[in-house]
């Protein structure tokens, strides 16, 4: 139905929405757009930032939690190359997992002490890592929508 109904002095009267607002508040495609590209934009800045000073504090860390080094570069595809994917909308699942992935390393390997933590304003010490990894997943499991590269089409989309 286009509107809704509303019971004014005892009868029913409907109350359309014109096909503007109808089409935007019903517009899936366009959520999906603004989720993905602050999830995918906002994480491509902490990529472009460990290019630009260099990643290599990753490596002590892996070591320290007995995993090979190698998996440092891991950072490159999940803060650089999946933000990418994600904000474009091509292979925009497999992305967003791999964002979400390397947000999880990231507590695991650098905030796990933080996890039950509370900021000095009373916040969540990890709620921008939170927001990262859960919005990662939503892009996840909703798809890139037809506001993308891929136009939503295909099962990685």
């Amino acid at each position: 139905m286009n509107g809704r109904n509303i019971v004014a002095y005892g009868q029913m009267v409907t109350k359309r929405r014109s096909p503007v607002i109808e089409k935007l508040m019903n517009n899936s495609d366009l959520g999906k757009l603004l989720l993905r590209v602050p999830v995918g934009g906002l994480m491509l800045f902490h990529g472009l930032n460990k290019l630009q000073t260099g990643y290599g504090f990753v490596t002590p860390l892996l070591q320290k939690a007995h995993l090979p080094a190698w998996i440092a570069h891991g950072v490159i595809i999940g803060e650089v190359v999946a933000p990418i994917m994600v904000v474009l909308g091509i292979f925009t699942r497999p992305a967003a997992f791999a964002e979400a992935f390397g947000m999880a390393m990231a507590v695991w390997l650098v905030h796990r002490g933080q996890l039950y933590s509370f900021g000095e304003h009373g916040a969540y010490a990890l709620e921008l890592q939170a927001l990262y990894f859960f919005g990662a997943l939503a892009v996840m499991f909703l798809g890139a929508g037809r506001y993308s590269a891929s136009r939503g089409i295909g099962p990685m989309n």
